[in-house]
């Protein structure tokens, strides 16, 4: 099992996101977010931390460079079980991260629209919500990677059932899932780039 107390939330689909923030804070969570999510929060009233404010890092690059950093990854990837690593987490001041809620920026709508541009399209390429997506599924025996707003009431009763934690049967499951969504969005935008050429 696996508490979760600490959590990123970072969605271009808003779809039940509010809910879902109030509901984890709800039960004890300390919720970290970007850009236009952490901005909607706020606004709902959900408490919220930005990631930038937690990192001591700024947003740069149009965007383009938000959570890739190692006080995020090293939360999500660190195993909890492994002396060494909780030692090189408490070295470098890093803390643990136990979910992720994130879907990807909406490269397969955008490319949907008729005469799409290229410099449109690329700008709709997510990167650090992949990053963030792939190390959490990876250790997904200590984090908790939701990728589609429908799962958001199964966490959130799992939590109420075990106390705070999410089982293992439910992380391994939204795990695989992840891995399936990262594929899926790696194969829509290698298909669409292959059609053209690259000006």
């Amino acid at each position: 099992m696996a508490k979760i107390r600490r959590a990123i939330v970072s969605v271009s689909d808003k779809d039940g996101v509010v809910a879902f923030g109030q509901g984890l804070v709800d039960r004890g969570v300390e919720l970290l977010s970007t850009g236009g999510t952490a901005r909607l929060l706020k606004a709902s009233g959900v408490p919220v931390t930005e990631v930038s404010a937690y990192t001591g890092f700024p947003e740069i690059l149009d965007g383009r460079v938000k959570t890739l950093v190692p006080r995020i990854h090293g939360g999500l990837l660190a195993r909890r079980d492994d002396p060494k690593h909780l030692a090189e987490m408490e070295e470098h001041g890093i803390a643990p991260i136990d979910l992720v809620a994130v879907n990807l920026y909406p490269f397969e709508k955008t490319v949907a629209r008729p005469g799409c541009a290229l410099e449109e399209a690329v700008e709709q390429i997510d990167i650090g919500g992949p990053c963030m997506i792939r190390a959490s599924a990876k250790n997904h025996r200590f984090v908790t990677v939701v990728v589609d707003p429908k799962d958001y009431g199964r966490v959130l009763a799992e939590m109420d059932r075990a106390g705070g934690e999410v089982g293992d049967d439910l992380r391994f499951e939204l795990a695989v899932r992840a891995f399936a969504r990262t594929s899926e969005y790696d194969a829509a935008i290698s298909s669409w780039l292959a059609g053209r050429d690259g000006r």
